[in-house]
């Protein structure tokens, strides 16, 4: 099931259920713009979840490996949820690799040495008798439970392995009969895909290959059925996706009470940027000194969002609370890096050239997609910007200068050429003046994203200069805004109680003993 690329709404991608209309308590409180210090002391979350410090303790291994179980689940649930590509597939070993060796000279063995049993004088049945039953136990997983009992019972009676244990003492083994009774029933419960794996089978000679061929597909309708499971449970998973995962972080925390250390210094970064700005503002001339600064919480949390679209996955560590959005939040950021770019150079074509290419919207496209093109893999540590944009440059002069040749105007000279690629070549320094100018009008349509109400059925308007990456900008920030959205309802009430202890101190923090739990 692909994901729709179409450009959504904000919020529309949320559980339908009722935690899509609902945020807890504590972050319901956070919405207000003057929160004020009651707001934050109610009882909406637990001690349990406030980032306050405790003493240090020792951390058995049954407690690692709860933590470890209950992370894994909650990743896994979380991706069934909002990925519909999520899927079970066949891992390969890297070829020629030694784990890859091994594996193959394991079981060549195994299937040698049942071809050397088989084949003796009087044959031994002992690997193909516990060969039967592990397909037999696999045959009957495909059976949806209370259904097929016809189809269970015969199953079950032809591959009877006591019965079969019986007709070996006798070499009496139809092992030829038994393979082409298994392809048969491999047939009636495949899905559609496997139906020439299963043909393919009952053309194969030799009875070791046969019976090596079944599992082969019998693994690969495992995985069928995995999928099928998968695509059936997603609805229920996203209609419990909010309480499933806060209440497994909430168990996590638990075992790791320093769980939400990351978090907490994620947020206090922006909190002390805001005190800062604040404080900035009231040393101005003519601004009121008496009243004492405060806060707004959503604010705090808003802007703390905008930096994970430009976190440096390298040298910093993911916030806790948001490790299963982090490989989308990376792509989203690559992909807004490379959008960047283009308009920046669209912006630098515009003022340079706009009086001799006005008129012209196709050319306008073509430069886009040039530069698209040029700029894949743009955050790849080996991709060279520089060069890139200097190639750009010269592509996009030569693009101008075939289209106005085609009109019979003049061409651009050699000086306007060298000063527009000049210009490109400029963009690569990240503090150039235009890469900056198109950073903050990005940044101030993605805030204006954030602060609208969720669901909501129409988009902010975009900032001037970036009209050339709006349709992109527009899916990037819905898929953006639809993540930040299902976080805060997952993970509200412990931002809340980290906000509680940044702004107004630890006892805010962990006045309450109440587990958190979502509003009603």
């Amino acid at each position: 099931m692909p994901f729709n690329d179409e450009k959504q709404c904000v919020g529309e991608d949320q559980p339908s259920d009722a935690d899509s209309s609902r945020l807890s308590e504590s972050t319901a409180s956070l919405s207000d713009c003057e929160c004020s210090r009651q707001s934050f002391t109610s009882d909406s979350s637990s001690k349990s979840s406030s980032p306050a410090s405790s003493p240090p303790r020792v951390v058995t291994l049954d407690e690692v490996m709860a933590t470890a179980k209950n992370l894994v689940n909650l990743t896994l649930a979380h991706e069934i949820a909002v990925n519909e590509n999520f899927q079970v597939k066949h891992a390969d070993l890297p070829e020629n690799s030694l784990a890859s060796r091994v594996k193959s000279i394991v079981h060549q063995a195994y299937w040698d040495v049942l071809e050397s049993e088989l084949n003796a004088e009087p044959p031994e049945y002992d690997h193909a008798i516990k060969l039967f039953e592990e397909i037999r136990e696999i045959l009957l997983s495909f059976l949806t439970p209370g259904g097929g009992n016809r189809l269970r019972n015969q199953i079950c009676e032809v591959l009877d392995t006591d019965l079969i244990r019986q007709q070996a003492q006798h070499s009496a083994v139809d092992i030829p009969g038994l393979a082409s009774y298994i392809i048969s029933t491999m047939g009636k419960l495949c899905a559609p895909v496997r139906d020439d794996d299963v043909r393919k089978l009952k053309a194969t000679g030799n009875i070791v290959d046969v019976l090596r061929q079944i599992f082969q597909v019998l693994e690969l309708m495992s995985m069928d059925m995995a999928n099928f499971l998968i695509r059936s449970f997603r609805p229920h998973f996203q209609r419990q996706l909010v309480d499933y995962e806060r209440s497994k972080f909430q168990e996590i925390l638990e075992e790791t009470p320093s769980a939400l250390d990351k978090t907490t210094q994620w947020i206090e970064e922006s909190v002390n940027e805001e005190l800062l700005s604040l404080s900035e503002i009231a040393l101005t001339p003519g601004a009121d000194s008496s009243s004492k600064p405060s806060l707004s919480p959503t604010l705090v949390l808003n802007n703390s969002y905008l930096k994970l679209l430009q976190w440096d996955h390298q040298k910093k560590v993911f916030p806790e609370t948001l490790l299963t959005e982090e490989a989308r939040l990376q792509e989203l950021t690559d992909k807004l890096s490379q959008l960047k770019i283009i308009a920046c150079l669209s912006l630098i074509t515009s003022n340079t050239v706009g009086a001799v290419t006005e008129g012209l919207p196709e050319l306008a496209g073509r430069l886009k997609r040039i530069s698209a093109v040029l700029l894949e893999g743009m955050c790849e540590k080996t991709f060279n910007l520089k060069e890139v944009l200097n190639s750009i440059g010269v592509k996009s002069c030569v693009e101008i200068n075939k289209t106005l040749m085609e009109r019979g105007l003049p061409t651009l000279n050699a000086e306007v050429q060298a000063n527009l690629i000049g210009q490109f070549s400029s963009v690569e320094k990240e503090d150039s003046p235009i890469r900056s100018l198109i950073d903050k009008r990005i940044q101030l349509y993605l805030k204006s994203l954030l602060s609208l109400p969720s669901p909501k059925k129409c988009l902010p308007p975009m900032p001037g200069g970036l009209a050339v990456i709006q349709q992109e900008l527009e899916v990037l920030g819905c898929q953006y805004a639809n993540i930040v959205n299902l976080n805060k309802q997952v993970y509200g009430p412990f931002y809340a109680n980290i906000l509680r202890k940044l702004l107004f101190g630890e006892e805010a923090a962990g006045k309450t003993d109440a587990p958190p739990s979502p509003a009603n």
